[in-house]
């Protein structure tokens, strides 16, 4: 596998929307109706990460994973949305669907667990929907757990439930 991880660019965002579009209608489509999910076209996911990736920069990170000049996958980190102290949060992996089980969802969170130790947070979370059991597997293979905090939230006009999970790095490797 030859690809690259970089800091995303402004110019990334256009293919990070398509990309994110791409990624949810293959990871939800059995768990969430399938109008929910197109209910955020590939353009306004785009204008929601341009937006995010305008304000944000400074405290949050976009990484992009580039296989042969493609986006292939990325990822978004940055503090606790409760701004709990110490803690980082895992936003986002997406990949292109037909680049899973690759090896990129496993670089970008290795990246991912790099920058939130890099920032001085010594533990992490994330949301992930109750539904996606093939994200909780992987997310449970990277040492996530389940915190048992639940909440519920809107995909299109479908209530989706989320979990969230927590990790810890303190008194470890840098290894994930």
């Amino acid at each position: 596998m030859t690809f690259s991880l970089r800091l995303a660019q402004a110019a990334d965002i256009d293919d990070i929307g398509v990309l994110h579009y791409d990624s949810r209608i293959a990871a939800y489509r059995d768990f969430v109706p399938i109008a929910g999910l197109q209910a955020l076209s590939p353009e306004l996911l785009a204008a929601w990460w341009r937006e995010r990736f305008t304000y944000e920069s400074e405290t949050h990170r976009l990484t992009v994973a580039v296989d042969d000049g493609r986006t292939v996958g990325f990822s978004y980190v940055g503090p606790e949305e409760e701004h709990t102290a110490g803690v980082g949060q895992l936003y986002a992996i997406h990949l292109d669907p037909a680049a899973q089980g690759r090896g990129f969802g496993r670089a970008l969170m290795v990246d991912a667990l790099a920058t939130m130790r890099g920032n001085g947070w010594g533990s992490g979370v994330l949301w992930v929907l109750d539904g996606n059991a093939h994200a909780r597997r992987f997310y449970e293979r990277g040492g996530w757990r389940p915190d048992g905090r639940e909440r519920e939230e809107l995909m299109g006009a479908a209530p989706t439930r989320q979990l969230r999970y927590a990790r810890s790095w303190l008194g470890e490797s840098a290894r994930p």
